[in-house]
């Protein structure tokens, strides 16, 4: 199916948002650290003595699942379940700092190089023994199953119990993923939050014990589901959590995605996991642009990844591959057709930012040492060495086409300004640095104090060609208010 630019951006904010909320709960994790009055923040430690923005295991195994998703393999298939079974063994052999009890026996018994067939025998054999393979550990990690299957809910139900069963044999473990994954497509589709979606295609059995417990809870508190080791109660922590997280009015609607995400740690117990299913639903509501980049800047783990190969490889999931120039997986996307000049400027209010198009990346200033992205740009087109934030801003003036414009603004503003008073001297660029480079341009202005018209004009007269599209003024003009 051809999704949307808002639902790519919701597809992709499935993962990097699980992946938010994993780094900012390891933590806390069993009382690692008390929150502070401002609430949570990445600050690394933890069980694992994590580095700050680090993931922990619940992210490295959706990350085994997304690649294998993102390489067009059915997650339903042999061939797909053997991949995530290999991935799940090679990331075990490496001694994590961080792993579950219940996946650390399976992955042990199955040895090295397991097929799917061998793990699934390995975790139905250890549900035979002990009858207590219902822990968490697969609901974790379920953000990337729904992508491929957009189109199809039955596929995303049979997909979540596979890869579920992998290492959590319990029915109870995968109804809950299949509840969860249905609900995640459901947002990324409709942007709408509905836990019950998928209580259809359970048992009646299933489907009337999970619609108690989603039940209680949106009627108790958050901090009633603590212990939340055991499937239920995490998947009860996550949905209460985002249930009794108000959405804001207007443009501060998006924000229940780090707010939820603050309520979901503040439960306690196993906070990176509750918080990791939260931030899947989440960021599959609200999107990629609603993470913060003060979180996308760190956000990295195993192995060796950062926050935006994730969101490369839940495009490729959930597009079936590239989409427009070739995009995530292109080294240089040509923009000369675009009549780009290579445009350089300063900012008008501080020399330290330049303003430019896309032809600057190709001869950038060596004492460029960040670059702020407004476009689509190659693997390769930013300079190993700079920082490179990237912003999903499409130069269109419908409000659908960009949901989040107004925290997006406001946070590329709040971005730049970080940049510069951490001393490096920055890029804020997109393809003509005729729309968006200007707007964000007079948004870095109103942060620092200067007036709307003030900045407009300053702005706009530096660029050649500036002229933002009436959607981003509107936004702009909210801003300054």
């Amino acid at each position: 199916m051809k999704l949307t630019p808002a639902q790519l951006d919701r597809a992709c904010g499935a993962l990097l948002g699980s992946a938010a909320g994993d780094a900012l709960g390891a933590g806390y994790e069993f009382g690692s650290a008390r929150l502070g009055p401002d609430g949570p923040s990445m600050i690394g430690g933890g069980l694992g003595g994590f580095a700050p923005g680090e993931w922990t295991d619940d992210t490295t195994m959706a990350w085994c699942i997304a690649d294998v998703a993102a390489s067009g393999v059915d997650l339903r298939s042999e061939e797909g379940l053997t991949a995530i079974a290999r991935r799940f063994r090679d990331w075990f052999e490496t001694g994590p700092a961080d792993i579950g009890i219940q996946t650390s026996k399976v992955l042990r018994s199955a040895g090295q190089a397991p097929t799917g067939s061998a793990l699934l025998a390995t975790s139905y054999d250890l549900h035979a023994r002990t009858g207590h393979t219902a822990g968490n550990g697969s609901l974790m990690r379920t953000a990337a199953v729904a992508l491929p299957h957009l189109d199809d809910a039955a596929a995303v139900a049979e997909a979540a119990a596979a890869v579920s069963r992998l290492t959590h044999y319990d029915p109870r473990a995968g109804e809950a993923c299949v509840l969860w994954s249905l609900a995640i497509r459901h947002a990324i589709l409709h942007a709408e939050l509905d836990v019950r979606v998928g209580l259809d295609l359970l048992d009646d059995e299933a489907a009337s014990y999970w619609s108690a417990r989603i039940d209680e809870a949106e009627t108790r508190r958050p901090g009633h589901f603590n212990p939340n080791g055991w499937v239920v109660a995490a998947f009860q922590a996550a949905w209460s959590a985002i249930a009794h997280t108000p959405v804001m009015p207007g443009a501060d609607a998006c924000r229940q995605l780090t707010d939820g995400l603050a309520t979901a740690i503040a439960i306690g117990d196993d906070t990176d996991t509750v918080a990791a299913i939260a931030g899947a639903l989440l960021g599959a509501r609200w999107g990629a642009s609603a993470v913060p980049a003060a979180w996308r800047r760190i956000l990295h783990g195993y192995p060796g990844l950062r926050g935006e190969d994730l969101v490369r490889l839940a495009h490729l999931a959930a597009h079936r591959g590239p989409g427009v120039h070739g995009w995530p997986t292109a080294t240089h996307i040509d923009y000369s057709g675009y009549g780009i000049a290579g445009t350089l400027v300063p900012h008008p209010y501080d020399d330290g930012v330049l303003l430019g198009d896309a032809g600057a990346l190709d001869d950038l200033p060596a004492d460029i040492t960040a670059v702020v992205s407004l476009c689509l740009v190659g693997t390769g087109q930013v300079r190993a060495g700079v920082e490179h934030v990237f912003y999903r801003l499409i130069d269109v003036p419908d409000p659908e086409v960009n949901p989040n414009l107004d925290f997006l603004l406001a946070d590329a503003a709040a971005t730049v300004a970080a940049l510069r008073d951490e001393g490096h001297r920055v890029l804020v660029h997109c393809v003509a640095a005729q729309s968006r480079t200007p707007t964000v341009g007079i948004a870095y202005a109103l942060h620092r104090g200067v007036p709307l018209d003030e900045a407009f004009g300053a702005v706009c007269g530096v660029l050649p060609s500036a002229y933002p599209n009436r959607g981003f003024r509107a936004a702009l003009e909210r801003l300054s208010s």
